[in-house]
């Protein structure tokens, strides 16, 4: 370790410093140095006259990329733990919004979309593997369960909501370390008593200062005793359960029991939340802001990090729009339609996000002769059931004499007019060469669907507006009138007040 002093009171100026060196390590102090009795410790613990002086431990960081877990692909030749690839998050200039994700699917959405990092969110999985509130009713197995799949489904580091530990400072060793092997880049762990309450929610109280300090002390030797750097993240409720005042005292005391980040929870004003960034400048600072009315006012990334936050957490806004569009969708089903095109991805992009080419291209890798199709006609193997054969059993003379020799010719309209017989052309030169426009106009007056298709193709309506089922389109097809800007043949209510028109264009 080499020494130096730090005189900037600003975190982002490290990245004026020589390349590969960070200061990030500066206000980590031994744990045993810290007073056994909370008691004991200065109302201005860290305060900037205690400051002065202060040398700073400066530590080289391991530059390798933080590459896919599963498959090992990583862009360099040393593989980054997720707590590394963090730390170097951290040590880089500027503001980073880390997403709250729920499983393994969100947290590959949000990957996708370019963020570096991502939060899991306790209120998200409750809510999502349990169908049940955030009030202390999920367990440490379940959390780290479902935070063991989300960071196996991603390559980029996964802050874990540790609630407040599960219980004293032994349970909080346990989740640790269990935090640790679930692939965790770092954890969040709170001042709370059991049962805990959700942050922006009635009902929350604290343990004492010396407890939640202890619960600080016992993640750091849990670190230790791990071998690994995953980032603590010390979260305390005090602002809301006590004071601002005893929530600044306590994320002094927390920052010197080895935190390395710092998180006040639900900060009332800019100014609560400027004060709390002026405590220890040098230790990162998480802002949550909380979507759709909780008691932080809302800012955007530019402002927090002029406030001196380093990392801005969004806990709310994938549940919540996920909750918004399952609720639409059922809607739209429950009135005898399936949910707009444009409200959800196509099946081939389903696929995409799924990771169902990559499947497939990988699984060419491992292909053998029996898996492949017969090159025969009839040869079939054991893989090969394509026409009811047994597997195993060579297909009879009479099964291949069923497997047609030409391909199957389809029908257009064009094709049809060969058939119509004497030269006329038949419907399809009428309202059968025509096109149906479907619209449907929700209750509330938004439009929810307008798409045209050939007349001519009927067959797939009712899967576009199931409540069409049972109408004889091709009757009213039949006895339509070509009117000069379109005929309606359709103009009806299904049962959820939805306004479905069908016209003949």
């Amino acid at each position: 370790m080499n020494s130096a002093s730090i005189s900037s009171t600003d975190f982002r100026t490290f990245s004026n410093l020589p390349s590969r060196r960070t200061a990030y390590s500066a206000h980590r102090r031994v744990a045993e140095t810290l007073p056994q009795s909370a008691s004991s410790l200065p109302e201005r613990v860290g305060s900037s006259s205690s400051k002065a002086g202060r040398k700073t431990s400066i530590r080289y960081t391991v530059s390798a990329s933080y590459g896919d877990k599963e498959s090992g692909s990583v862009n360099s030749n040393e593989y980054t733990s997720p707590a590394k690839a963090l730390r170097k998050l951290l040590e880089s200039p500027g503001v980073h919004q880390g997403p709250a994700c729920f499983d393994a699917l969100s947290a590959k959405l949000v990957e996708r979309a370019g963020f570096d990092f991502c939060f899991t969110t306790g209120f998200g999985i409750s809510a999502a593997r349990l169908g049940l509130p955030d009030a202390g009713l999920i367990s440490y197995g379940e959390m780290v369960a479902q935070g063991q799949e989300i960071t196996q489904a991603v390559s980029i580091p996964v802050i874990g909501d540790g609630d407040n530990g599960y219980g004293n400072a032994m349970n909080v060793k346990r989740t640790v370390k269990g935090y640790i092997r679930a692939g965790f880049g770092g954890i969040i762990l709170e001042d709370q008593v059991s049962p805990k309450a959700c942050g922006h929610t009635r009902g929350r109280k604290i343990v004492s200062r010396e407890e939640a300090i202890m619960r600080i002390k016992a993640a750091v030797d849990a670190r230790k005793e791990s071998g690994s750097d995953i980032v603590i993240v010390a979260r305390t409720d005090a602002r809301q359960a006590v004071s601002f005042k005893e929530a600044l005292w306590r994320a002094r005391a927390l920052a010197d029991a080895g935190a390395d980040v710092l998180f006040i929870d639900a900060l009332a004003s800019k100014e609560e939340m400027k004060a709390f960034c002026d405590v220890y400048p040098l230790v990162p600072k998480l802002a949550n802001m909380l979507e759709g009315g909780g008691k932080t006012p809302i800012f955007t990334p530019i402002e927090l990090e002029e406030l001196g936050y380093k990392l801005v957490a969004y806990p709310l806004s994938l549940i919540g729009v996920s909750i918004g569009a399952m609720q639409d969708a059922l809607s739209a089903i429950k009135g005898g339609r399936i949910p707009s095109p444009g409200s959800m991805p196509s099946f081939e992009e389903l696929k995409e996000i799924l990771g169902f080419n990559t499947y497939y291209e990988e699984e060419k890798r491992y292909a053998t002769t029996s898996s492949q199709l017969p090159s025969r006609k009839g040869d079939f193997s054991s893989n090969s059931n394509e026409y009811g054969v047994q597997p195993g059993i060579q297909a009879d003379r009479e099964q291949r004499s069923q497997i047609p020799d030409n391909p199957v010719e389809v029908l257009i309209p064009e094709v049809y007019d060969k058939f119509s017989g004497e030269g006329k052309k038949g419907n399809f030169s009428t309202a059968w060469s025509r096109k149906l426009r479907v619209k449907i106009t929700g209750k509330d007056g938004f439009e929810k669907l307008d798409i045209r298709i050939p007349a001519g193709f009927l067959e797939g309506i009712t899967n576009i507006v199931p409540a069409l089922v049972g109408v004889n389109i091709k009757s009213l097809l039949d006895e339509a009138t070509l009117e000069e800007g379109g005929k309606q043949l359709l103009d009806f209510q299904d049962t959820m007040g939805d306004r479905i028109q069908v016209i003949l264009e």
